[in-house]
Parts: C-alpha cells; sequence; structure tokens
C-alpha cells in the first residue's frame, strides 16, 4: 500500500500575480450607419497617439496628452464623417 504524501507547506514568499480585468480597458466599436463593418475608435486614437509620440522624436513624459489630443482628433474626424 502506498503512503499518503503530506502536501508541501506555502511558500509565504512567492507573489500572485494576477490578469487585469477584461472590461477594464473596454474597446469602442461602432458601426456607422452605412458601413456593416464596425470601426475601432481605440485602435485608431492609439495609432494616433504613436504617431503624435513619434513627431515629438521619441521623448517621454507625455503620454497623456498624446492620448487625449489624438482622442480628441480621432473622435472630432468621426462625427464630421457621421454628420457628411
Amino acid at each position: 500500500m502506498a503512503k499518503a504524501r503530506n502536501p508541501r507547506p506555502a511558500d509565504s514568499n512567492k507573489q500572485v500575480i494576477t490578469m487585469p480585468e477584461a472590461s477594464a480597458s473596454p474597446v469602442r466599436k461602432i458601426s456607422p450607419p452605412n458601413s456593416p463593418t464596425p470601426i475601432d475608435l481605440e485602435a485608431q486614437i492609439r495609432q494616433r497617439a504613436y504617431e503624435l509620440f513619434q513627431e515629438r522624436g521619441g521623448a517621454s513624459g507625455h503620454e497623456n496628452e498624446d492620448w487625449l489630443q489624438a482622442e480628441n482628433e480621432i473622435l472630432a474626424r468621426h462625427r464630421h464623417q457621421q454628420s457628411a
């Protein structure tokens, strides 16, 4: 008969890393009235923010400003296209 093994004691020094919730950063996809495919606004904003970062020569420290400017530009463009 096999001898039962005792489980190892828990190591109190181990850190547990959890993944962020999927809903933490929702992707905004909308479908224009005449288009069957949704527009991924977040991807467009991310791309424009990266372009702004590159235009500044890749200098860090302006991530929030780049994102807000990109968001304003993309949403304004989208609103203009919807009204046209």
